[in-house]
């Protein structure tokens, strides 16, 4: 049975163009160049505004007014005011340019042999035969950008088998990997930890007994080493302190990751998405957009719309508007995404003014101390500072470092969770390293200093500065 019904809901709905600009303010700088490249080639009612480019010569910085209004409110502009603009007014706002010579010129990056290639060289002068090679070159090919190798070596073996044709025995690659790990640098190839610090060791040049000590800890009393277990290596190998004191001082020397990030292909440069300055007391925001183009409306397409004796189909007429509201809203959204990203850059550095000016202390900081300020929803926020950069006088930052949690104080008075890792790094870094402190020890140090704050709390704490428990720090 059929049945008419009235209901009355409230909802909220985002237009396209909300959801494309809320798109936009989440990329950075340099997806924000490929989402704009994308749109280029999809509309062809936008293009570059190449007579914006030529005509500036006066560079001026676009940090200083952070407002780049466009020609007209994208409201109003209407399909009408295109076809009676001679220049085709709606433009986006100026992609910023800076007049510093260093900006200008780039210095070329010099070509440089990766450490794939040198160790191959080195292998092929070795005594080796063809299989030996081919099973060199699977197995460098293989290594991570640490140097060591993570892949199993029956797999390896077993896939140029079977590409080849060939009937490699696993003896006969091991054989080729214990010749790789003898390479210089040594331990490259290793499948462990003990694995390349025993194949540096041997590379080394110190003397022999010392040598011999060394590796047998490595091989026989690894976890012993590992957990710093001094007493019990000294009963078990029938040492004295000072013996043991030179075996972990070598052991210790060596390097645990001999490949040092050499194997990746690039070097991952951090690309800022705002530069601060600081002049005459007062901050300057710079937006990085200078690879960001200016757009504008194509403005050939008015003859699509307006022939001489000529009719034009109803389906190019939509066509066009379609493609003209489109080319609209993406303009402004990139206007309103540059106004926005600055607004709450302003808004940070105001509330962070003490950080910026000394680079040490951060004060707590939300998402909702931000928004409250920039009169925007939190989840705007969210997205401005996911993915970005900030390049400052103290060095390039993630937005995200920013925003921190607080501890209160016995004054009453909050303190960043960034001071307090800071301050737990420093009782670390003075402790004396015969008796170094647990985590009790370490809150009760920080409570003298006002700082409430429970045991668990420097333990998560100092896991994420990297800093092992006390009987881990302890040195012979």
């Amino acid at each position: 049975m059929i049945n008419l019904q009235q209901q009355l809901r409230l909802g909220l709905k985002l237009t396209p163009q909300q959801v494309q600009y809320l798109k936009l303010l989440q990329l950075p700088t340099l997806a924000l160049e490929q989402r704009l490249k994308l749109e280029l080639e999809l509309n062809p009612m936008l293009e570059l505004n190449d007579d914006l480019e030529s005509s500036i010569e006066q560079d001026e910085p676009a940090a200083e007014a952070e407002e780049a209004p466009t020609n007209v409110e994208e409201d109003s502009y209407t399909i009408e005011d295109y076809m009676n603009d001679d220049q085709a007014g709606f433009k986006s706002p100026e992609a910023s340019r800076s007049n510093d010579e260093d900006d200008a010129y780039e210095p070329p990056i010099p070509s440089d042999i990766q450490l794939s290639e040198r160790l191959l060289s080195q292998f092929r002068m070795l005594d080796v035969d063809d299989e030996s090679i081919l099973l060199a070159e699977e197995i460098i090919g293989n290594v991570d950008e640490d140097g060591y190798l993570r892949r199993d070596l029956s797999l390896i073996v077993q896939d140029l088998n079977l590409t080849y044709g060939l009937a490699i025995a696993m003896e006969k690659a091991e054989e080729t990997i214990q010749k790789i790990l003898l390479l210089e640098p040594p331990g490259i190839a290793a499948r462990s930890l003990q694995e390349c610090l025993i194949a540096q060791l041997r590379a080394a040049k110190y003397s022999h007994s010392l040598k011999e000590l060394c590796i047998r800890i490595l091989h026989e009393y690894f976890d012993n080493f590992k957990l710093k277990r001094y007493d019990k290596l000294e009963h078990d190998l029938g040492i004295g302190r000072e013996t043991l004191k030179k075996a972990i001082e070598l052991i210790q020397h060596m390097n645990p990751k001999p490949g040092e990030g050499e194997f990746s292909t690039h070097d991952n440069y951090v690309t800022p998405d705002f530069v601060v300055e600081k002049d005459n007391g007062d901050f300057i925001i710079t937006l990085n957009d200078r690879n960001i183009p200016p757009l504008r409306i194509n403005a050939a397409y008015k003859e699509l719309l307006a022939p001489k004796g000529k009719k034009i189909s109803a389906e190019t007429k939509d066509f066009v508007k379609k493609k003209f509201e489109s080319a609209k809203w993406f303009i402004a959204s990139i206007h309103q995404r540059r106004e926005t990203l600055l607004k709450v850059m302003r808004a940070i550095i105001e509330r962070q003014r003490k950080w910026f000016e000394e680079g040490e202390t951060l004060k707590p900081m939300i998402y909702r101390d931000i928004s409250s300020v920039v009169n925007v929803d939190i989840s705007t926020i969210s997205r401005v500072v996911n993915s970005k950069y900030v390049q400052t006088e103290f060095g390039v930052h993630p937005l995200r470092f920013y925003f921190t949690s607080g501890l209160e104080s016995e004054s009453g008075e909050d303190i960043s969770n960034q001071a307090v890792k800071q301050k737990v790094k420093n009782i670390v870094e003075s402790e004396d390293p015969l008796t170094p402190l647990n985590d009790d020890k370490i809150a009760g140090l920080l409570k003298q200093d006002g700082i409430r704050i429970a045991r668990r709390t420097i333990a998560k704490y100092r896991d994420q500065l990297g800093v092992p428990i006390a009987r881990l720090r302890r040195k012979v």
